[in-house]
């Protein structure tokens, strides 16, 4: 049953909501970010290469992207509620049927392909909603509820450490896969909006004339109508293209750096439990990050495509510097500022992608997206992990993903030129007309 809203609460039930996306974040995105902890169990059971292993988060991530455009229409074909909880059904079956562990092909199958489709079943909808449920605050919501990713893996890595210790690789993996089902109950309190409710931020924000309130009208009576059909046209519009060219490069580099942390701390020799650590100390100033970029975000001092470079530069810069860590304290520092500035961007290229589109066409948007950039989450740790296995080094992999981010900050500038550029050429089309508007009284003047 939908609410009576007419209006995006921003607030009240919204934060109900916020908490239930966070407490998926966490139990999809987190899992995700700290399953580095079975990389080298797993490479070992089997006795495979690095690359063969990697193919595991690999196409985890694929589908997770692959899967955020039919994600995306069953929110709009049926509820949003209703695909979190498939998704946290899916994310289980994928982590028990682990569980058998029967060849690397088993694995690709089921902590590959089913866990990959229920954390998209799951991510897609949750973040989604939350930009429904909040207009204002939307930077604010949504930068907390991407905290439970972090939140959650500050406590995740030294509990899977333990549950690999006392049940080994597998046991661990079904019991992960239980705690997971937690998923469905977050989607049943995912209230739906009414129609009206998913429209209302953008309304506000572009305001028709004070003379066009005919078109107005028109406009609120469509778009019921076009929130049931998914937009598949945003490919031809050039600031989508830009952005989502921007998340395939940076899509190449985020999940390198998880998967191979614990293998680098190992080959410095740091023990497992300090190795742990290294990821708790991530999670929580990843948690940092996004908390404190949410608030700033949501002063609009600056403008958050601005912002988005920034973080994306600085991250960029931190992943260079990590490979010249040789102890556990220098580690943990450059983990620290790396973390730190993930989170800064992961707490506003949602945001961000609100704003290019508008938040009629978000659904679409953020499906579309996701799917665009799985083919950078798809080549990225595969590629990471071919460049160690040529290099013989853990740190060749941390270079190509700093690289690649520094490519990507290119987009986000064009992206922003092009914004500038369509601004102000709107501003001199609107001002030619109120200019003009005296003229013909003159000429009448003239002709008396």
């Amino acid at each position: 049953m939908q609410t009576k809203d007419s209006n995006p609460p921003d607030g009240g039930y919204g934060w109900v909501v916020v908490v239930s996306a966070f407490m998926v974040m966490g139990l999809t995105a987190a899992v995700l970010k700290t399953f580095g902890l079975f990389f080298v169990e797993i490479q070992q059971h089997f006795d495979e290469l690095a690359s063969t292993t990697s193919w595991i988060t690999s196409i985890t991530i694929a589908i997770f992207h692959l899967g955020a455009p039919v994600a995306s229409s069953l929110c709009v074909r049926y509820t949003h509620r209703a695909v979190v909880i498939t998704g946290g059904l899916l994310a289980f079956s994928g982590m028990a049927l682990g569980f058998l562990g029967l060849n690397m092909v088993w694995m690709y199958a089921t902590t590959g392909f089913l866990q990959g489709l229920g954390i998209s079943f799951s991510w897609t909808p949750a973040i989604s909603i939350v930009s429904h449920y909040f207009s204002k605050k939307r930077a604010l919501a949504n930068a907390i509820a991407s905290a439970g990713e972090c939140a959650f893996a500050f406590t995740f890595g030294p509990f899977f450490q333990w549950l690999i210790s006392q049940y080994g690789w597998k046991g661990a993996l079904l019991i992960i896969g239980g705690i997971q089902l937690n998923i469905c109950v977050c989607g049943v309190l995912m209230r739906p909006l009414a129609s009206g409710c998913l429209l209302e931020s953008s309304h506000s924000e572009t305001e028709a004339p004070p003379g066009n309130a005919a078109s107005r009208t028109d406009k609120e009576d469509k778009s019921p109508i076009t929130q049931k059909t998914f937009n598949w046209m945003l490919v031809r519009r050039p600031e989508f293209v830009l952005y989502a060219i921007f998340g395939i490069l940076a899509a190449m580099s985020f999940f390198v750096p998880p998967l191979f942390l614990v293998p680098l701390s190992y080959s410095l020799g740091i023990d497992e439990s300090w190795t742990a650590s290294l990821l708790s100390i991530l999670a929580m100033v990843d948690f940092a990050g996004r908390l404190l970029c949410g608030w700033y975000a949501n002063l609009h001092v600056t403008k958050t495509v601005h912002l988005l470079t920034m973080t994306i530069t600085l991250i960029s810069t931190s992943l260079m510097l990590l490979p010249l860590a040789n102890n556990y304290l220098s580690l943990a520092i450059f983990t620290g500022f790396y973390g730190f500035f993930f989170g800064t961007t992961v707490a506003v290229h949602i945001t961000v992608l609100a704003d290019v589109v508008g938040m009629p066409d978000f659904d679409s948007a953020l499906g579309l997206f996701m799917l665009i950039r799985s083919t950078g989450g798809f080549v990225g740790p595969p590629l990471a992990g071919l460049i160690v296995d040529m290099a013989g080094d853990y740190r060749a992999g941390f270079y190509m993903a700093g690289a690649t981010l520094v490519l990507s900050a290119g987009f986000l500038v064009t992206l922003d030129q092009l914004q500038q550029r369509k601004e102000r050429g709107s501003q001199t089309k609107t001002k030619p007309e109120k200019s003009a508007l005296p003229y013909p009284s003159l000429h009448l003047l003239k002709l008396q």
